[in-house]
């Protein structure tokens, strides 16, 4: 049977997590890091559903894993210039990511490290009003899955590209509430469950 979004909170979906690499931009090959924005490949539509998402009143976060940091591969003052720079493009287009929140650590070092929820509890603190039972993770690994699964939120697996899958997609895909190609047809199921029973489009 084909999965949906279950969503019984209708109408009080407030927060969407996203994963970046692999959903909001183009995946690098396992094993390799984006370390600048000239290697940040935006995916096609991804501003126009974070602008869709804006519109309809639901903040949107980014939750990433970025080891590369703790390997010494760039530094979080280059992470923050790539969420600056991407900020700035939103922005273009009538956008905005109303809050980043990234693990610099290694595996087994932190409580912040995905499915960890250190990042969520992050976003707490600057978001009191923040009730896992109001939010979706999006992700395009197993990691993103539990950790939304962990924390009692809706989640919703974009399938990527097959060859850029991390191992356990197949775990992450049955996991999921939801499995899309893609972060725009992500957020048009989100918005579609949004509706009440007998007014979806």
């Amino acid at each position: 049977m084909a999965k949906s979004l279950k969503n019984p909170h209708y109408g009080e979906l407030k927060t969407v997590f996203l994963d970046r690499d692999g959903v909001l931009n183009k995946k690098l090959p396992e094993g390799r890091f984006i370390s600048s924005w000239e290697e940040f490949k935006p995916l096609p539509g991804v501003a126009e559903a974070i602008v869709r998402l804006n519109r309809a009143g639901v903040r949107v976060f980014v939750v990433s894993n970025q080891r590369g940091i703790a390997l010494g591969l760039y530094s979080i003052a280059d992470v923050e210039a790539i969420h600056h720079a991407f900020q700035e493009l939103l922005k273009a287009h009538g956008g905005r990511v109303d809050g980043f929140y990234f693990c610099p650590h290694d595996k087994l070092q932190c409580n912040c490290r995905k499915p960890l929820p250190g990042l969520f509890q992050q976003a707490a603190a600057d978001f009191p009003d923040l009730a896992p039972k109001t939010c979706i993770m999006i992700g395009d690994s197993v990691s993103d899955i539990e950790f939304g699964c962990r924390l009692g939120m809706s989640t919703v697996f974009v399938e990527g590209e097959p060859e850029l899958r991390k191992p356990g997609a197949e775990a992450a895909r049955e996991m999921a509430d939801l499995c899309v190609p893609t972060l725009a047809e992500a957020v048009n199921a989100i918005l579609a469950s949004r509706e009440p029973t007998g007014q979806q489009k």
